[in-house]
């Protein structure tokens, strides 16, 4: 459970059972320094808007794209801010099946055939393999 989530829950414990915040963070397991805790971190709101923005308009781009894109626009921070912010959006793609499984249903749905000379088929290896084999004879007598 994120350290925000925890925080929410120790104050909707501490005005419900009139607690102490130790108290509170203690039946949590939450340390109480992190419960005091400020973020530093200057607004990023501006950058976040600029993310989503890109976000829209190119669907395909991953976090390191768009770190580009924004180096580019004159943005100075880091890749593992762009990935942070992407991910808190909920930016990240989706995993795309690999095609061979796609093939591979297709082939389940083949009936196998009920008479002879119904399926063909050619083994080219085969084939190569055979030429191979006897242009090596040919060359060496």
């Amino acid at each position: 459970m994120k350290p925000v989530r925890k925080r929410k829950l120790v104050d909707e414990m501490r005005t419900e059972w009139d607690v102490s915040i130790r108290r509170a963070c203690r039946v949590f397991e939450f340390d109480t320094s992190t419960y005091h805790y400020k973020s530093r971190r200057p607004g990023q709101a501006a950058l976040e808007a600029r993310i989503r923005e890109i976000c829209q308009t190119r669907v395909r781009y991953g976090y390191r794209r768009v770190h580009i894109q924004l180096w580019r626009e004159g943005w100075s921070h880091g890749q593992n801010k762009t990935r942070r912010i992407y991910r808190e959006l909920g930016l990240q793609l989706r995993n795309k099946t690999p095609k061979r499984r796609v093939k591979a249903k297709l082939r389940e749905d083949r009936r196998p055939s009920a008479r002879a000379n119904e399926t063909w088929a050619m083994d080219f290896v085969h084939d190569l393999l055979w030429i191979h084999v006897h242009t090596d004879e040919a060359m060496s007598a």
